[in-house]
C-alpha cells in the first residue's frame, strides 16, 4: 500500500491571508467569475468563523491587488483581471521535481529536431524505446497510404468524426474487447490526451470535482488544473479503487467525473479486479458519476484480459479513450473516444469548434497498418519483449533495496518503494544531474503520499547505469 505517513504542514498563515487566499483560489478557478459580488463583510465572516475586522482585512487586500473592487453601498466585486493559468503553480506550491509536468519536461526537453540528446536515460518516462518502434513499417504505410488516398485527401480537411474505415476497424477492435460501440459511436482525435480533453471540455465546468486513483496519470491532474477542476483523490489498492473510501469520496464531493485506468494502470501497473469493478459501477450508477476510461495500454495485454467498465457498463455512463501513441508512434498523432450516441454528438461539435478538423492522413496511416497485420506483428513482439523486462527490471529493484507495490501482469510500469528514510524527489534531483530520468512519486498523487515511490518504466530499464547510478544514491 501506499506511504501514508503525515508530511509536515504547510506554514501557518494568518487569518486573513487564508480568507484572501480562499477567495483569490475561487477566481482562479473561475468559481468566482468576473463581476461576481462577493458575500458580505458579516457574512463572510461568519461562514467562515472569524471576526469582521478580519474579512474587512481580508478584502482591502485583495482590492489593494486589484483583484476585487469596491462599490460603494453595493459591496465588493471581482474585476475583470483574471490572471493567466500557469500550470506548473499549486497551492501550496511544491517543488518543481514532484510537479505532474515535471517528469514530462524532463523527458522531453532534450529532443531536438535529430532526436533524443545522447546520455540522458530515461527509466521514468513513459513510452516505449524509439528502437522498439516500428519505424520501416512507419515509413511503408505513409508511402501506401499517400499512394491510395489520392491528392484531394492530401491536403482537404476530414470527416468531422474521421475516417470511416477505421473507425469501423476500431469498432470491430473493441467488441472483441466486450465493447459493443457502432462505427457513429467512435470519434476520432489526436492523441489519448486530446480525448481526454475532449471529454473535459463538454462535462467540466470550473469548480467541478474530478475523482481520481491516488496515484494516477500525472496528466490527469495537469488536465484538471487545466480545466479549472478541484480533485479528490481516491487511494489505489493493486485490486483498483480502495471501495470504502471511493463511496465516501461520491457521497461527500459529488464529482462530476471519475478518471481511471481499469488496465495496468499508470503509475502502478495495477489492474482492476471483476468484484472491484462490479462495485464501482453501482456506486458512480447511484450518485450519477460519468467515467473516462482510459484504455490506452489495451493492446500491451497478452494475458487474459482485465475487466473493462466501458464493457460491463455498455458505455452508457462510462466513456472510453484511447490511442496509438504509446504503442505505434508518438509522432502519428490518432486517438480516439468511444461513447453514447449523444456524447458523440456534442463532442464532435467540440471537435469542430477548437481543432475544426482531425489528422486524416494519420488515420488512414494507421488504418492501413492495422488491416495489413503490420500492427498485430509489431505489438505482439513488443508483449515479448516487455515480459522479459519486467523480469529483469523486477530482479535488479530487489537487489537495489526497492520493494514492489504489486506485480503487474503486463503494461510498462512498476512502482516500488525506496527504503526508509528515503525521498523519491530528492533522489530524483540527484540522479537526473548524472544523466538518469526518474519519475518520483508525488508527481502522482494528490494527496502527496507517494514520497517513497518511483514509477520505473521497464522498457526503458535496460542500461546498467540506471540501476548502477539508484543503487549509488539510496545506499
Amino acid at each position: 500500500m501506499l506511504d501514508r505517513t503525515p508530511h509536515p504542514p504547510a506554514p501557518a498563515t494568518t487569518l486573513i491571508e487564508q480568507v484572501a487566499a480562499e477567495i483569490r483560489a475561487g477566481i482562479a478557478t473561475r468559481a468566482l467569475g468576473s463581476g461576481a459580488r462577493l458575500p458580505s463583510i458579516r457574512r463572510m465572516a461568519r461562514s467562515k468563523g472569524v471576526s469582521n475586522a478580519t474579512v474587512v482585512e481580508a478584502y482591502e487586500r485583495l482590492v489593494a491587488e486589484g483583484v476585487i473592487a469596491a462599490r460603494p453601498g453595493s459591496g465588493f466585486y471581482v474585476t475583470g483581471k483574471t490572471r493567466p493559468l500557469v500550470l506548473a503553480q499549486d497551492t501550496p506550491r511544491r517543488e518543481r521535481d514532484i510537479d505532474p509536468l515535471w517528469v514530462m519536461r524532463q523527458s522531453l526537453e532534450d529532443v531536438d529536431a535529430t532526436g533524443p540528446g545522447p546520455g540522458l536515460l530515461k527509466p521514468g518516462c513513459g513510452w516505449l524505446p524509439e528502437t522498439w518502434m516500428p519505424a520501416a513499417a512507419i515509413r511503408r504505410g505513409l508511402r501506401a497510404a499517400a499512394a491510395r488516398c489520392g491528392d484531394t485527401a492530401l491536403v482537404a480537411y476530414g470527416s468531422p468524426l474521421g475516417f470511416p474505415p477505421l473507425r469501423s476497424a476500431l469498432a470491430r477492435r473493441l467488441l472483441e474487447r466486450g465493447v459493443e460501440a457502432s462505427p457513429g459511436q467512435v470519434l476520432l482525435t489526436d492523441s489519448g490526451t486530446h480525448a481526454l480533453d475532449l471529454v473535459c471540455r463538454l462535462l467540466v465546468e470550473p469548480g467541478d470535482t474530478l475523482l481520481v486513483d491516488d496515484p494516477c496519470y500525472f496528466n490527469f491532474l495537469g488536465l484538471a488544473r487545466a480545466h479549472r477542476a478541484r480533485v479528490v483523490g481516491v487511494p489505489l489498492t493493486p485490486a483498483g479503487p480502495d471501495m470504502a473510501a471511493f463511496a465516501q469520496a461520491v457521497a461527500a464531493h459529488r464529482p462530476r467525473l471519475y478518471l481511471t485506468t481499469a488496465a495496468f494502470q499508470n503509475p502502478t501497473g495495477a489492474s482492476l479486479a471483476p468484484a472491484i469493478a462490479h462495485r464501482l459501477l453501482v456506486l458512480a450508477e447511484a450518485h450519477d458519476v460519468t467515467i473516462v476510461e482510459d484504455d490506452i495500454f489495451a493492446d500491451l495485454e497478452g494475458g487474459p484480459p482485465a475487466p473493462r467498465l466501458a464493457a460491463l457498463e455498455g458505455l452508457s455512463r462510462v466513456i472510453q479513450v484511447g490511442s496509438f501513441s504509446k504503442t505505434l508512434s508518438a509522432a502519428v498523432r490518432c486517438g480516439y473516444i468511444a461513447a453514447r450516441p449523444d456524447l458523440i454528438e456534442a463532442l464532435t461539435d467540440l471537435k469542430l469548434a477548437t481543432t475544426f478538423g482531425g489528422n486524416d492522413l494519420a488515420a488512414r496511416l494507421v488504418h492501413g497498418l492495422l488491416t495489413d497485420g503490420s500492427y498485430r506483428r509489431h505489438v505482439e513482439g513488443v508483449r515479448a519483449k516487455l515480459a522479459r523486462a519486467m523480469g529483469e527490471a523486477a530482479r535488479r529493484l530487489d537487489e537495489a533495496g526497492l520493494a514492489l507495490w504489486t506485480e503487474p501482469r503486463g503494461g510498462l510500469f512498476l512502482w516500488a518503494a525506496l527504503p526508509d528514510g528515503l525521498d523519491s524527489g530528492a533522489v530524483a534531483r540527484k540522479a537526473v544531474a548524472e544523466g538518469v530520468m526518474l519519475a518520483p512519486g508525488n508527481a502522482f498523487s494528490v494527496s502527496q503520499s507517494a514520497g517513497r515511490y518511483l514509477r520505473f518504466n521497464v522498457a526503458q530499464c535496460g542500461p546498467a547505469r540506471v540501476f548502477d547510478t539508484l543503487a549509488r544514491l539510496i545506499t
